[in-house]
């Protein structure tokens, strides 16, 4: 991650090699249909001369058709470039968000789990749509303002030097007393938006922890206490958007200021000489409609810079984490994943989560094509022996070995390739339980697609659905009881058709009903592939072909049921403590 907060030309040149050079040609067209709308600020000034010198004080009344109709051409070219132009820039700037949203998304899910951990769903939603949609609007200002705006300043200034170069030097008298004031304005706007930014992440991290955890806040009586929370993110957010926006207002009336500085002085020089008739009127007009029309566009230049520097507090951010690299890679070489049910290994593993030691030199073996299941308290390390076998992390020193490889050497892909899981939370979408189970695969076929269903017992409840295998899971699988999910699960797992099965505590929220049925697909589903369970209670894993007891980071016994019992040592005290025999 980047460590120093980049200028703001490293910002845009990042922003540009990133993602707007690839739009390059829906650029040019959108600033070439920009310059002629900037252009036409210039014509307009430039047709206050003849229209003032050679009709209302010429006389020559034969060329007022002539002149009204150029000066309704100008306006008609303007309306239509202006048009133009701006579903142009719509088109990229929301082309390009949704780009650097898709990017941010498919990145950071190649981040480990402690990446994860460390940033909260609520932060990381905010960076993606809250930051990314600041960045968003920084398109039309930015591009319109080199487009548009910078064209017509460069077309009122060429009508104004060729009328008097003296009276423009004159008109820019103004404009070194704005350069530190704005500079100082920049720094301000910049340093508030970011923390501004921040802000508005922790109100996301709230509402995603308040929507997620409704249930416990009604039975617990936090509405109160959460709403507080809330409310005291959403004044300090109040009260740094306004600074914010102070700040932006501030430097737009800067230029306010200096362009009425030099108004005044083109007055007091340029009007003498028109009373004394060195000047002409129409110069007079021309001039000064070029000084009046540059008000605008010098306005919304004066306001990109504060804009910028909101845009650029989200950028840093962004950037930030794309360029945020995972920690777990696949190696350059990979080795083969094995073929058919491999045995599985864990050699003197050592693993520390931070300061805190988790595995303790853990050794076991989960033979091939049998069923290995992991006991012991809460902390003895099981769960950690599934993220290290599915490389979600990776050792401090050791060993673990699929079919005799090391994860470690295997592309990352392939490797979870090999394992279908079945947790005590089944992951259901909020999607039908069809796309729940298939999971955009394209070649499962209807029969094999029964036959996951029937093997996991699903097509025991659709028929009471309304939609059948079409109805939706609702978030989170709401829709359905835990042993539907569970078996829902199942159903993915089977058409999975993976050589290693990974059962989590995967019945231990049932009832005795749904979970003789989720523990009969569960045994059909492990035949012939190598299975590791995680178990609480030791009831559902007495049958194992081996059970590993686990104690603070080691493997202290391992052995079947019987034998670990005729031992009498921690399993048969964790049997006991269940009421077991």
């Amino acid at each position: 991650m980047t460590e120093t907060t980049p200028n703001s030309k490293g910002l845009a040149l990042w922003l540009w090699r990133s993602y707007l050079r690839r739009h390059i040609w829906l650029l040019l067209v959108a600033l070439a249909f920009m310059a002629i709308e900037g252009g036409m600020y210039g014509a307009i000034s430039y047709m206050m001369k003849p229209m003032f010198d050679q009709i209302f004080i010429g006389g020559r009344g034969d060329l007022l058709t002539w002149v009204g109709l150029a000066i309704l051409g100008i306006f008609c070219l303007r309306a239509v470039a202006s048009g133009v132009q701006k579903v142009l820039i719509t088109r990229l700037g929301e082309v390009t968000a949704a780009e650097i949203r898709q990017d941010l998304v498919t990145h950071l899910m190649t981040l480990e789990g402690q990446f994860h951990q460390t940033h909260s769903p609520g932060h990381l939603m905010q960076r993606i749509q809250g930051d990314v949609g600041s960045v968003n609007k920084v398109w039309s200002t930015l591009i319109t303002g080199m487009g548009r705006d910078v064209i017509a300043l460069v077309s009122l200034a060429a009508v104004a030097f060729g009328i008097d170069w003296r009276w423009t030097l004159v008109a820019m008298v103004g404009v070194p007393v704005m350069v530190v004031p704005v500079v100082a304005l920049q720094r301000f706007v910049r340093r508030h938006a970011r923390v501004s930014r921040d802000i508005a992440a922790g109100l996301s991290v709230r509402l995603n922890e308040i929507f997620h955890g409704i249930v416990p806040i009604k039975l617990n009586r936090l509405e109160a206490y959460q709403a507080k929370r809330y409310r005291k993110l959403t004044r300090k957010r109040i009260k740094l958007e306004i600074k914010t926006t102070m700040g932006q207002a501030m430097i737009p009336g800067l230029v306010d200021v200096m362009a009425g500085i030099g108004f005044f002085g083109v007055l007091l020089y340029g009007g003498r000489e028109i009373i004394e008739g060195t000047k002409t009127v129409g110069d007079f007009m021309a001039f000064f409609t070029a000084l009046g029309l540059t008000f605008e566009p010098l306005r919304r230049l004066g306001a990109i810079s504060g804009v910028w520097q909101v845009a650029a507090s989200a950028i840093e951010r962004l950037r930030e984490l794309l360029e945020t690299r995972p920690a777990l890679k696949s190696p350059a070489n990979p080795k083969p994943v094995p073929q058919g049910a491999p045995e599985i290994v864990l050699d003197d593993v050592h693993l520390a989560y931070g300061e805190a030691p988790v595995l303790r030199g853990a050794s076991l073996v989960a033979e091939a094509g049998k069923t290995t299941a992991l006991v012991g308290a809460s902390g003895a390390g099981k769960s950690t022996v599934f993220n290290l076998i599915t490389r979600l992390v990776d050792v401090d020193s050791g060993r673990v070995t699929i079919g005799g490889t090391d994860v470690r050497e295997m592309d990352v892909t392939a490797l979870r390739g090999l394992f279908s899981v079945v947790s005590q939370e089944a992951l259901l979408f909020d999607e039908t339980l069809r796309d729940n189970i298939v999971l955009d695969r394209a070649d499962v076929s209807e029969e094999a697609l029964k036959a996951a269903l029937d093997a996991a017992h699903v097509s025991d409840f659709l028929p009471r659905l309304a939609n059948g295998i079409d109805s939706p899971a609702g978030p989170r699988g709401s829709n359905l009881s835990g042993g539907q999910r569970q078996r829902v699960a199942i159903a993915r797992a089977v058409l999975r058709d993976t050589p290693i099965l990974l059962l989590d505590e995967a019945t231990s929220a049932l009832d005795t009903a749904s979970e003789a049925l989720v523990q009969e697909a569960l045994d059909r589903l492990a035949e012939g592939r190598t299975t590791l369970v995680i178990a609480h209670r030791l009831s559902t894993v007495r049958n194992a072909d081996k059970i590993v007891v686990m104690d603070n980071g080691r493997v202290v016994e391992e052995g079947t049921h019987d034998s670990l019992m005729a031992v009498n040592g921690t399993y048969a005290k964790l049997n006991q403590l269940q009421g077991g025999e």
